[in-house]
């Protein structure tokens, strides 16, 4: 599973001239679930998303996680994190899961970060989404389950 997760002030994704998710102080998810991911994958890319320490602390170091500061998160589908541009100026995207399967776990991990007690929104799966925010640092980290043992 990956993702892109961005530390915001605010971000918002809108379907439809209708805003459907939102967050304030807190983490922007775009993920992507990848061909051969599991719902444990789900789980221990939360997991590690939820203890990431890149929120200042009082001595302004990225030292608290967006628990410790009480935040919020707005995950995103993007499957096109799973772009191949290995091959011509065309990316492709055989890599990601099957559009079934991809939901289901983008889903479980949504579910997964507001288990852990993190207030979570999200977008629409597979809809044509807008996607605003402010980013806070800015602070943007690339992140994969395979990196992880």
């Amino acid at each position: 599973m990956r993702a892109v997760v961005q530390r915001v002030a605010h971000a918002q994704v809108v379907v439809d001239d209708e805003v459907i998710g939102a967050c304030t102080n807190g983490l922007l998810i775009l993920v992507c679930a990848m061909e051969g991911d599991s719902p444990a994958h789900c789980e221990k890319l939360a997991q590690k998303i939820a203890k990431l320490r890149i929120f200042r602390d009082d001595q302004d170091r990225m030292n608290r996680s967006v628990i410790d500061i009480s935040g919020t998160a707005l995950v995103v589908s993007q499957f096109t994190l799973a772009a191949d541009t290995s091959r011509g100026n065309r990316p492709g995207f055989s890599t990601a899961a099957a559009p079934d399967i991809g939901k289901s776990l983008y889903q479980h991990f949504a579910q997964t970060l507001q288990d852990l007690g993190i207030p979570t929104q999200t977008g629409r799966f597979g809809a044509d989404m807008k996607v605003s925010l402010l980013n806070d640092g800015p602070v943007t980290i690339w992140m994969d389950t395979d990196q992880y043992s």
